[in-house]
């Protein structure tokens, strides 16, 4: 394989000329031959027995140059694209061959690339970086949930139910006074106050008792899914169990049964002292996406449209394999939501381009201070991936090519210059 020209055509369109030499196509002819010879059948001969030659006589010479060409031109026109200098974005290809025979193989090829991109005033960026104080409420917050997290369940008889109780129940729902499939269960158990349920449902079983029928009135969201959105609904009801949450006295033996500590003042300390940890870090990460966010308004240059369709790519690939880890697929919930692919993956859009925009600006960066990175650095790297996966760094590397890893290290280098230039504003 051979480049033998290069031109723009367009913003982000780039026409690469490529030569395949006499030989490799060859290969390649002969390759597709022996593919294909076990469906041809020739007279005289028993089938997938016929010379090439001979095939080629009878149906041309060209007979097996399509399969040829279609193996031959992904790894020739990835090889000029990477001789060429140029970045491809994964996007529509036009191919056009010029010329093709026993001399080899000539096709032109458009493709989109990376653009070329400005960035200034990347360093003495200012943005807020506000750490909230850790309060006496937040701790006691942080002691409650523990409380929570250790309470048990007492069952109640003497009173009705009261919002924070759990309560075991029976329920059908029916609209338009039919039932409706999915509206009815028997010995349900709900956590008044959680939210779990319609709007307005778990309020009106607050003040309800044991053996009680009642009817709970509501009106499905306009959100729900297609079949019952916005439609009112009855909820026959009874209850059969109330339990209340029994919350451990908060002491010093709270704290030798929740925690490594024995008093209740170093739980106490100890709490304060990761909660400070923790908004430290909030704030750290909220500061820098004031920062990014300021390197993505300054990026000036034309993006081509099929980097941020690719990103979207990706974010809709992520969730449909979280909903997959979840047991449930993307159709699925696409028709529980009432949306189309289309509106779906818009609500990817602006969070994609955004990503887009500020890799763009971080590479760019990178390529303005000279960002190295060294052997050391990627194999620290490989090593680190290898430790955080549990897998072997030869699988990690398979995983990972080296250039690409080494792409994402100089966009962290980036990063890190861009912080550490910048700015805490008053």
């Amino acid at each position: 394989m051979s480049l033998k020209s290069v031109s723009k055509v367009d913003t982000n369109r780039v026409e690469i000329e490529v030569e395949v030499d006499a030989a490799s196509f060859e290969a390649a002819v002969d390759k597709a031959y022996k593919k294909n010879i076990r469906r041809i059948s020739v007279p005289g001969f028993r089938k997938g027995k016929a010379p090439r030659q001979l095939v080629e006589k009878i149906y041309g010479e060209g007979v097996f140059y399509e399969d040829a060409i279609n193996d031959l031109y992904p790894s020739a026109l990835s090889e000029a694209i990477e001789e060429s200098g140029y970045e491809y974005v994964e996007d529509k290809i036009d191919l056009d061959i010029v010329s093709v025979g026993k001399d080899g193989l000539v096709f032109k090829a458009v493709i989109t690339v990376k653009p070329e991109v400005e960035i200034n005033d990347y360093k003495g960026l200012k943005a807020e970086k506000k750490v909230e104080p850790v309060t006496d409420e937040d701790i006691d917050a942080e002691i409650n949930r523990l409380q929570m997290r250790n309470s048990r369940l007492v069952s109640v008889e003497d009173r009705p139910a009261d919002n924070g109780d759990t309560v075991t129940f029976d329920f059908e729902g029916f609209v338009d006074g039919k039932p409706f499939e999915g509206g009815k269960a028997e010995n349900y158990t709900l956590k008044l106050g959680s939210n779990h349920f319609i709007p307005g449902f778990e309020d009106q079983m607050i003040g309800k008792k044991i053996g009680e029928e009642f009817d709970v009135n509501v009106t499905f969201p306009e959100d729900y899914h297609a079949e019952l959105k916005g439609k009112p609904a009855v909820f026959k009801c009874k209850i059969h169990e109330i339990k209340a949450t029994e919350l451990p006295e908060v002491n010093d033996d709270f704290a030798k049964d929740v925690s490594e500590f024995e008093t209740l003042d170093e739980l106490k300390a100890d709490i304060k002292s990761k909660l400070e940890h923790q908004r430290e870090h909030a704030a750290e990460h909220a500061f820098e996406d004031k920062l990014l966010d300021q390197l993505a308004e300054n990026l000036k240059g034309e993006i081509p449209q099929a980097m941020y369709e690719n990103r979207i790519d990706d974010q809709v690939r992520d969730f449909e394999n979280w909903l997959m880890s979840q047991g449930l697929n993307l159709n699925s919930y696409l028709n529980y939501t009432g949306m189309d692919m289309e509106s779906f993956r818009n609500t990817f859009r602006e969070q994609a381009e955004k990503q887009v925009k500020i890799r763009l600006a971080l590479e760019k960066i990178a390529q303005l201070e000279n960002i190295q990175v060294s052997e050391e650095d990627i194999e620290n790297e490989y090593s680190k991936l290898a430790e955080m996966y549990k897998i072997d760094v030869d699988k990690v590397k398979n995983f990972i090519p080296r250039k690409e890893l080494e792409k994402d290290l100089a966009v962290t280098k980036a990063l890190d210059l861009v912080k550490e230039s910048a700015v805490v504003a008053e």
